[in-house]
């Protein structure tokens, strides 16, 4: 399995003369996460889903929880809880139409990247919904390349508390202020009944 360029990345790559190393880089990629990546992947309390619509428009957002929220199910796949947010279901309404994302994990304290691209499911009858705190659906993620990324632009920042927001077993999670606005109180959905532990 490679990361797979198309003729676009071949000619920037060629223009830059860098078509050797982005060979060599390909090479790296693997389908099957290694002890190294889950430990890496379940500490993180966040991460960024990129997604695009039936048109290839993309949209991409920030998912975040406790560590641990995110879990390598299989040698193969990655799964997340789906939390309670805005209504709007931009990431999840286009995985309903093109499955196709990129997953992008980043450690600010020891600058650290990785990357994971796959096929999205996600589903409101998957087992572990039931024993997920906090989660209106699972999304499971068939792994079709991972591989690291050069951490070199990556900022340092010192990691302080997750969200308050981030549900927890045993512990209520308030709503956020936005949702009293008088500009949307009026149109909030009802929070869906999520596992509380």
């Amino acid at each position: 399995m490679t990361i797979g360029y198309h003729d676009g990345h071949r000619r920037l790559q060629d223009e830059f003369e860098s078509r050797k190393i982005a060979d060599r880089l390909d090479e790296l990629a693997r389908t099957q996460f290694s002890d190294d990546d889950k430990v890496f992947v379940e500490s993180c309390a966040f991460f960024f889903f990129a997604t695009a619509d039936s048109d290839g428009r993309p949209d991409c957002s920030h998912k975040g929880g406790m560590p641990g929220f995110v879990r390598v199910s299989a040698p193969d796949e990655i799964l997340f809880p789906d939390y309670d947010g805005n209504g709007m279901f931009k990431s999840l309404g286009n995985v309903a139409v093109n499955p196709n994302v990129g997953l992008l994990f980043i450690n600010f304290d020891k600058p650290r990247r990785l990357r994971v691209n796959g096929t999205a499911s996600f589903s409101r009858d998957d087992q572990l919904l039931t024993s997920t705190v906090g989660a209106q659906l699972i999304v499971r993620i068939k792994v079709r390349a991972i591989f690291p990324n050069c951490p070199r632009y990556i900022p340092t920042m010192q990691f302080v508390e997750p969200s308050q927001y981030a549900p927890q077993q045993g512990v209520e999670f308030p709503e956020p202020a936005w949702k009293s606005f008088p500009d949307f109180a009026p149109l909030i959905h009802p929070r869906q009944k999520t596992f509380t532990g």
